[in-house]
């Protein structure tokens, strides 16, 4: 475990601290890039906030092209990292057109729905919930960058670590129905680039396009280019032999056994974590997770005067291979919290680095940080914020789960 240096503010010195300090956690061919339109930290955070208005969003929220039309919110990387709740998001768009706001507040419950059952089934999720779906391709797929709606796609990926829910479903159905890949291996990769990546959305997300987690499965074709995605088929040099003009043929879906704890949470407690501060001792340290980031960190907003620690996990990066704009991204974000509070940057094993403090920290609803925080003392343990609170019924779809809520 090595103690790294502070970053100083801004997208530069971010990126010479990826290059310097975490570039072996890389894939090869990685440039080193930051994202091309997202910079991380609570005033961007802030800023971007500031600046939604959720007028429109119910017609445009799919809009992909031109990008002036569009009326996604592009807040999923801040609240994907702690900078933005789910609450303060929903509280944000009080007053607005009453059709946008509900279907706005609608795919916030969408995102609380994915958090909930990733925090019951944590990597089970990895299973198909519904159907499996044999792959009948080997080896990554190349994508046609001669179709204009793929290299567009695939471009603001690789490149800005964002989509549009739209063109999400149009890559993962490009890649698992209609060229016969794993969702899996797709939903790799989509957690390599994407800034709001998380497992819970992304393989829920990706489950319900193929038909894994649902009883159909989404069809890509030209139709949503053209509805969505206005002009890009004018320009495309294959649009008078397009290779998507009709829908794609549904791949084989075989039902599996379903997980009996869709059905009822065995441990709830566990599932939600507390749900009132746990104050054991005095602790020295606020430790922070890539979960939450932001000041109003439930562990960092009651503990103003403790130094704060973060540990880049080394060996679950190495495994991972995260695009570097990702990296840069918490970098940045680092490096702003580090303006406001004594920070210290650790790259290791966190369980090593962390096991000798005294700890207040934030539960998180994933695996990794239990399986992390059940071998360090942990002083005080402060409660997540959830939009809604788990509960202990069915979570086998978005609708039974709203039913409970």
């Amino acid at each position: 475990m090595i103690q790294l240096p502070t970053p100083m503010a801004g997208v530069t010195a971010s990126r010479q601290f990826v290059a310097n300090h975490l570039g072996h956690l890389l894939a090869e061919n990685d440039k080193i890039l930051p994202s091309t339109e997202f910079r991380g930290g609570q005033r961007a955070a802030d800023n971007a906030l500031e600046q939604f208005d959720v007028t429109g969003y119910a017609n445009n929220r799919s809009q992909s092209y031109p990008q002036t039309k569009r009326g996604a919110s592009k807040l999923s990387p801040w609240i994907r990292h702690g900078f933005l709740s789910l609450q303060q998001v929903w509280d944000h768009v009080e007053g607005g057109p009453d059709r946008d706001v509900a279907k706005f507040r609608d795919e916030l419950l969408w995102q609380e729905y994915a958090r909930h059952t990733y925090a019951r089934l944590g990597e089970r999720t990895k299973r198909p919930v519904r159907h499996r779906i044999a792959a009948s391709a080997e080896g990554p797929l190349t994508w046609d960058t001669k179709m204009g709606c793929i290299e567009a796609t695939v471009d603001e990926l690789e490149e800005d670590g964002w989509l549009v829910n739209q063109t999400r479903m149009w890559l993962a159905s490009h890649w698992t129905v209609r060229h016969g890949h794993s969702w899996e291996s797709g939903e790799d990769y989509f957690f390599r680039h994407l800034l709001d990546g998380s497992r819970a959305a992304n393989r829920q997300g990706w489950q319900w396009v193929t038909g894994a987690g649902s009883s159909e499965q989404y069809g890509f074709s030209r139709w949503q280019v053209e509805k969505w995605a206005a002009g890009l088929c004018g320009s495309c040099e294959l649009s008078p032999d397009c290779p998507i003009e009709e829908w794609p043929t549904p791949r084989q879906l075989e039902p599996v056994d379903e997980d009996p704890d869709l059905r009822a949470d065995p441990d709830l407690d566990r599932t939600r974590g507390p749900r009132d501060p746990i104050i054991d001792r005095i602790a020295t340290t606020v430790w922070v997770t890539a979960e939450s980031l932001g000041d109003a960190d439930p562990a960092l907003a009651a503990n103003p005067n403790l130094p704060v620690i973060f540990v880049f996990d080394e060996p679950l990066l190495q495994k991972l291979q995260l695009s570097s704009k990702r990296l840069i991204f918490l970098t940045e974000s680092l490096a702003e919290l580090a303006t406001r509070r004594d920070l210290q940057l650790w790259l290791g094993d966190p369980v090593e680095v962390l096991q000798t403090m005294s700890l207040a920290t934030t539960f998180a609803p994933v695996p990794g940080w239990r399986k992390r925080s059940a071998k360090l003392e942990l002083a005080r343990l402060y409660p997540w914020r959830w939009l809604v609170p788990p509960h202990a019924g069915s979570v086998r779809s978005f609708s039974s789960w709203r039913k409970e809520i």
